[in-house]
């Protein structure tokens, strides 16, 4: 069973999502912000990592850099969640090193697919 990471600082995304992943066959680990995230990237040892980029004092980019510059945590593909469909943000995510990006709301067949590409990959 895969293991993913959630980083999500709103209760209700992360608990809607959470359940939405583990009725898909997934494990899921939360953070509930960008420290939590990196930390537990290297804790957990998940497959993939969900990241949202609006934290707040660290935001997901922040956290994905972290992850990323990190030799035992590099490796794990990063989805970047974000509610702004700007090419900016794609741009961004992918400088930091997230392997996809998707926007909020969440629209689960398309975030599946992303999610098992970057495992497959």
């Amino acid at each position: 069973m895969p293991k993913i990471l959630l980083v999500e600082d709103n209760e209700l995304n992360r608990d809607m999502l959470t359940r939405r992943l583990q009725k898909h066959g997934f494990e899921v680990a939360c953070a509930l912000d960008g420290p939590s995230g990196v930390e537990m990237a290297l804790s957990e040892a998940p497959d993939l990592i969900l990241m949202d980029v609006a934290l707040g004092a660290m935001d997901g980019w922040e956290a994905t850099q972290l992850i990323k510059a990190r030799a035992s945590t590099a490796a794990i593909p990063v989805i970047a969640l974000t509610a702004h469909a700007l090419a900016s943000d794609r741009d961004r995510s992918v400088e930091v090193g997230c392997a996809d990006f998707d926007t909020k709301p969440i629209d689960l067949p398309r975030l599946l697919g992303k999610i098992n590409a970057c495992l497959n990959a």
